[in-house]
């Protein structure tokens, strides 16, 4: 099964006898069988045709729309994964309880011991023992979590250590690609112009992953409720972002994949030139489909897509149990 994702400006999908068909401004057409087809992503100025679009749902295939630069606006899909009685028991745990306060102790102990690993894996010998100064202050940060009473005491030390982290990473990242802290709509920079991207698409893989078990995306645990943004997909990327994202674009940077003037500036922030798009989406996918034995699955190894989709599942049974302590984050080692 394949992921398909277009980014080049102008191109239309269409359907012929059952396959997809992808033609781009120059005329050239590419032939999908609908059979091989699981998602589809579509960046930018891309045309879809009505019986493209009722393809895609018959086949419960999603379509997923960002801007050309990658911000996410949407989704379209069938509506058959909604579990009513799942949902019931899900609003009555999200919100101020207990539930949702030991659910977001565990996600972002579990969060913040990723962000150490992914340091200490990319630190240079030159400055270990500068990153691992700032581990201990991310250990200091985070050490009161278990005494919180409150989602938002925990989100202050989160904060706290997350500061921690992005300094130590700046310290692990090639001189020309330095940046100074976390910056976003727009990104100030290469190395967040491409961490930006790459979450917003993380939040759509785990929102297809959260959906697929019933459950409703807006109603979560860690994060406050905000119109229109999907909280228990954030809930259960906050365990991912350094595992997957942070770590591929350091090995983007630092194994010399990506260059300074793949990326372009405009409207105050900088973003990725086609080039340099195309270089992402080809090392994301990778990832994705990369199977390994480190995630806390026994002796099974599994696909970081697949490792998704099972945490959504212990995510569905800790709900249907009513027991957080159900729900296991991902630990790396």
């Amino acid at each position: 099964m394949s992921y398909i994702y277009i980014n080049e400006q102008g191109s239309e999908i269409t359907v012929d006898g059952g396959r997809c068909v992808v033609t781009k401004p120059d005329g050239m057409r590419r032939i999908i069988p609908i059979e091989t087809i699981e998602y589809v992503s579509l960046f930018g100025n891309i045309k879809i045709t009505v019986p493209a679009m009722q393809m895609f749902m018959k086949n419960k295939i999603p379509v997923t729309l960002y801007s050309k630069t990658g911000n996410y606006f949407g989704r379209i899909m069938s509506n058959e994964n909604c579990n009513i009685i799942r949902q019931r028991k899900q609003f009555k745990l999200s919100g101020e309880t207990e539930f949702s306060l030991e659910l977001s102790k565990r996600i972002i102990n579990a969060k913040v011991h990723n962000q150490r690993v992914v340091l200490m894996r990319y630190a240079p010998t030159e400055k270990k023992e500068e990153v691992r100064h700032i581990i201990e202050q991310m250990k200091l940060a985070v050490k009161n979590i278990d005494k919180c009473t409150s989602v938002s005491q925990i989100m202050g030390y989160e904060g706290i250590a997350a500061r921690h982290y992005f300094m130590g990473l700046s310290k692990c990242i090639l001189p020309e690609f330095k940046f100074c802290g976390r910056s976003r709509r727009p990104p100030k920079d290469e190395f967040n112009s491409m961490i930006s991207l790459g979450y917003a698409m993380l939040m759509n893989e785990i929102y297809g992953a959260v959906e697929g078990k019933g459950l409703n995306v807006y109603a979560g645990f860690l994060h406050q409720d905000r119109e229109r943004h999907p909280t228990v997909a954030s809930d259960m990327m906050e365990e991912w972002r350094s595992v997957l994202i942070d770590s591929m674009v350091m090995s983007l940077i630092n194994g010399y994949e990506v260059e300074k003037s793949g990326f372009r500036r405009e409207e105050n922030g900088v973003f990725l030139d086609d080039k340099t798009f195309k270089i992402f989406l080809k090392k994301y996918e990778t990832k994705l489909r990369t199977s390994t034995g480190y995630l806390n699955y026994g002796d099974e190894k599994v696909s970081f897509r697949k490792a998704l989709w099972l945490q959504a599942s212990k995510l569905a049974k800790a709900i249907d149990e009513e027991d957080c302590t159900l729900y296991e984050p991902i630990y790396i080692r």
